[in-house]
């Protein structure tokens, strides 16, 4: 069934609110089977929103709506929707009934604009508002569908979890299974080439691989009349996958590299330490932020200045006039010495040129070198990015750390 989101509201429009429920609307319509065709977003005005709902319809037999549904002048979707639905709105007791209680346990008068909410088209399917006081409903004439929900996320999501999804999953002919593979370390054109053999001549299972700042992702989807076929169909294509590009390969469930890498250290129960340089603690600041990690993480230094590289660290000095800062011995030195420091199981380190400034033809922006102490060992790995963008280069240093742990345990 093809189908369109169309969010109601000038706020969205003018960029007030992030509009979340775009994204949470499309995941739930495609796990189902339905075909996301549109996206739509019109303000506050009967006529376009009327001239939206004719113009979806020519293409799309389903409607989901957002937004509208309150107890102000300006909250007129269900009206233009009745409309357009060529339907009538009726006063619906239930939901009367439920209002009244609802402003009475709460000791406020209920204002008669609120009534508003009470009144729905006499044909609907009428979905309860467990989060707040406007309900939804579904319209169906002539083959067509729309579902109209309140613009909220909390109310929305709930709705749509309580009520709306069974209803729809009543008028899915098929499901829709999929996995989101994450790689590092390979760009997206890369990334394709080496998966032609797979994507030449798709059918189903279909492959589409997306970039992300700094990784790659690549989805595989499946629509098969039952999930169990459907996910059959992806984990055997998974392996082919798998045997392509394995090496690149961190995550088979959409979970983030420090993610990863938090579960591994937890699980295998090896300390962990840091020195930064050029990421000034942001190494530190995505560990801190997996829960639990307290268990495994022991401390992360930021010894930005050659000073404090040679204070914290020991890093000599001698190192520092012969090779700079940034350079492999140094990164070496860094590693090590958080090692004698900490005694921690894995001590990584990172020193670079973030940028804009600060390069050099010898050392261009964005080189950036890590290292990494574990089990006697001492590794060091050189990246250089083409990019002068200071955030982006930071954000790439700490996740080909994260990329180096990985690998090493």
């Amino acid at each position: 069934m093809k189908s369109a989101i169309l969010s109601v509201g000038t706020e969205l429009l003018f960029g007030q609110i992030t509009n979340t429920n775009t994204v949470y609307l499309s995941q739930q319509l495609n796990l189902l089977g339905f075909d996301v065709m549109y996206h739509h977003t019109v303000g506050d005005n009967p006529g376009r929103l009327e001239e939206m709902i004719e113009m979806i319809f020519k293409d799309c037999d389903l409607i989901l709506t957002t937004g509208g549904l309150g107890p102000t002048q300006d909250d007129l979707t269900k009206e233009i929707v009745c409309r357009a639905m060529e339907d009538e709105l009726v006063l619906h007791r239930e939901t009367m009934d439920k209002l009244e209680t609802y402003f009475k346990k709460q000791n406020r008068v209920m204002t008669e604009n609120n009534k508003k909410q009470a009144y729905m088209p006499s044909r609907a399917v009428v979905f309860d508002n467990d989060a707040g006081t406007a309900p939804g409903f579904a319209l169906e004439h002539q083959g067509k569908t729309i579902i109209c929900m309140p613009g909220p996320p909390r109310e929305m999501t709930r709705m749509f979890q309580r009520r709306v999804l069974p209803y729809l999953e009543k008028k899915s002919e098929s499901t829709i299974v999929y996995r989101m593979i994450r790689t590092f370390g390979i760009g997206e054109s890369m990334l394709e080439t080496k998966l032609l053999p797979l994507i030449d001549g798709q059918t189903d299972p279909t492959l589409a691989t997306y970039a992300k700042e700094g990784e790659c992702c690549l989805r595989i989807a499946s629509k098969r009349a039952t999930k169990e076929e459907a996910a059959k169909a992806v984990d055997e294509m998974l392996e082919k996958v798998k045997a392509l590009i394995g090496e690149y390969i961190y995550s088979c469930d959409d979970e983030d590299l420090v993610t990863v890498v938090a579960r591994k250290l937890m699980e295998k129960k090896l300390t962990l330490s840091s020195a930064e340089s050029c990421t000034g603690g942001m190494f530190a600041a995505a560990m801190t932020g997996i829960s639990g990690i307290s268990q495994v993480f022991d401390r992360s230094l930021v010894t930005y200045s050659n000073e404090a590289k040679m204070q914290e660290l020991g890093v000599r000095e001698e190192t520092l006039k012969a090779h700079g800062a940034v350079s492999e011995e140094t990164a070496r030195e860094m590693a090590e010495g958080l090692h004698r420091v900490s005694g921690s199981d894995i001590c990584i380190s990172v020193t670079g040129i973030a940028g804009p400034g600060g390069g050099s033809p010898e050392k261009p922006v964005g080189l950036v070198y890590i290292g990494a102490v574990y089990q006697g060992e001492t590794v060091c790995r050189k990246i250089q990015m083409r990019n002068v963008n200071r955030n982006w280069n930071r954000n790439y240093a700490l996740l080909s750390m994260l990329d180096l742990i990985n690998k090493l345990v």
